[in-house]
């Protein structure tokens, strides 16, 4: 299995930006699904999840200004982020704990996307 996220980039201060994380390989289902960021010298946080029946939970920092939402059929998985502000600067990493045909279940973790927001 591998995820691959992508929509990153530079943003100023109120500006919005969608990041995706597209899974490949023997995917049965996702049981559940997530972003996490790093800030230089901050521990890694959890920011949003979704869980398989659609359920959502969300970081205080964030709630009202991000969305996490999933496409099962695509094996997809979305943060859409608005309202961004200085502090939301890190290395957003998203997961999913994802089930084989042979039942095995596993986490997997993309690469990171560096999201920038300038004041």
């Amino acid at each position: 299995v591998q995820l691959v996220e992508s929509g990153g980039g530079k943003v100023q201060a109120g500006g919005s930006l969608r990041l995706s994380c597209a899974a490949s390989g023997r995917i049965v289902s996702i049981n559940d699904a997530g972003w996490y960021r790093q800030a230089p010298g901050k521990e890694r946080e959890l920011v949003a999840r979704i869980s398989s029946s659609g359920s959502t939970n969300y970081a205080d920092s964030v709630k009202g200004r991000f969305t996490i939402s999933g496409d099962n059929a695509e094996n997809m998985v979305y943060l859409q982020m608005n309202s961004l502000k200085p502090e939301d600067t890190a290395v957003y990493y998203c997961y999913e704990v994802i089930r084989n045909e042979v039942g095995y279940v596993a986490s997997y973790w993309g690469q990171g996307t560096q999201v920038t927001v300038s004041s």
